[in-house]
């Protein structure tokens, strides 16, 4: 079974948002499907597809860890994430295809089931203070046990970040006296915080006993979580910016997380539970990231199913079992995901006739009172 084919494509998903696929076809008639995870820089990710196609095809499709050391290694320089994120997409496809072969899921390849099932979390939709409110009562009353907030009031025009910890604590102390105990409340600042406010708000959250706040500190300068860790006391959560292992190294080894925040759209199946070994020797939960499209939904809960080592995964998204050009075989319950047990591959199927050359994403920006530039 060799590679014949290696394509980038974009797919229809959820809301007109494309979902950035890769596409790998056998010499044998089978066809596999992996998402990259990194947006903004499609064009880019279609380069690299281009530069890898006449490495890749030909290769035994079997030979799923040999691929990812060839596609990361085949220059002199390490691959960055944008690199990562394509050969996560490969790798994705990679697996799909071996399940496909052997008729089997791919969480079956993977050691079989750990879990019945993968618990999950959702977004709380933005808005006002009481929007936020009721939408939060909602999903807790739809049977969502985790919930997840942004760490910011998103109905404002700039990002003025002591009083987005105002609002935050605020908001946190209304979720917890109004939701009781068993809801656990996930807080995320996606990265927008130094290190003396991420200080204030972790420690002004310790009464509300959040399950993690997530990427208080921007992922460069990960030595800053020691001096954070050291004065707080709630749960803390990163990596989903990060595509290797050895990017994880620091924080797992350190013991400066307790949950990481791995996104198979960016470190593929085989590089995901390379690091869900490394997070399990230090007891580090994996709470997947998972908030682009259905496909890294898929291969996301094939992994997770697998591993002993789960809090919580990501379901940014409420998907049925088709949306846009997809078809899952993964059930989506409040709270849970299940992966079929007759499905093969990752569990999902596109209609690749509606496909069309990726463009590039429109991200949002964001900026501070003062017009400098904040991360989104």
């Amino acid at each position: 079974m060799k590679i014949a084919q290696l394509d980038l494509v974009a797919l229809p998903g959820a809301d007109d948002w494309p979902v950035l696929v890769v596409v790998v076809r056998t010499d044998d008639g089978l066809t596999g499907i992996g998402e990259v995870g990194m947006r903004g820089r499609e064009r880019a990710a279609a380069g690299v597809v281009k530069d890898l196609r006449p490495l890749l095809v030909g290769v035994d499709a079997t030979r799923i860890e040999h691929i990812w050391q060839l596609g990361f290694r085949s220059v002199f320089f390490p691959s960055d994430r944008h690199h990562g994120s394509v050969l996560a997409g490969i790798d994705q496809a990679l697996w799909d295809l071996r399940g496909q072969a052997l008729g089997v899921p791919v969480y079956s390849l993977l050691g079989g089931r750990s879990r019945d099932y993968v618990p999950a979390y959702a977004h709380v939709r933005g808005g006002g203070m009481d929007d936020v409110l009721n939408h939060a009562a909602e999903l807790a009353e739809a049977g969502w046990k985790h919930l997840r907030f942004t760490a910011w009031d998103p109905q404002e025009p700039e990002y003025d970040a002591r009083r987005a910890v105002r609002w935050t604590v605020e908001l946190m102390q209304e979720l917890r006296a109004g939701l009781g105990d068993d809801v656990e409340l996930l807080v995320d600042a996606h990265t927008r915080l130094d290190l003396a406010e991420a200080v204030q708000l972790c420690r002004e959250l310790e009464p509300v006993r959040p399950f993690f706040v997530e990427d208080p500190l921007r992922s460069e300068h990960l030595s800053a979580y020691k001096s954070l860790r050291g004065r707080v006391g709630v749960p803390l959560a990163a990596g989903e910016q990060f595509v290797t292992k050895w990017e994880f190294r620091q924080l797992v080894e350190d013991e400066l997380i307790d949950h990481a925040r791995i996104d198979i759209g960016h470190t593929g199946i085989t590089e995901g539970r390379k690091i869900a070994a490394l997070c399990e020797t230090h007891h580090v939960q994996l709470a997947l990231h998972n908030s682009i499209g259905p496909v890294c939904t898929a291969a996301s809960t094939q992994l997770t199913t697998a591993l002993p080592n789960v809090s919580v995964q990501e379901q940014a998204h409420h998907f049925a079992s088709e949306v846009g050009a997809f078809t899952s075989s993964v059930v989506l319950e409040p709270g849970r995901l299940i992966a079929s047990d007759t499905d093969p591959g990752i569990g999902i199927r596109a209609d690749l006739s509606q496909a069309s050359a990726p463009e590039t994403a429109t991200i949002p920006r964001l900026h501070r009172p003062d017009g400098s530039v904040t991360n989104w």
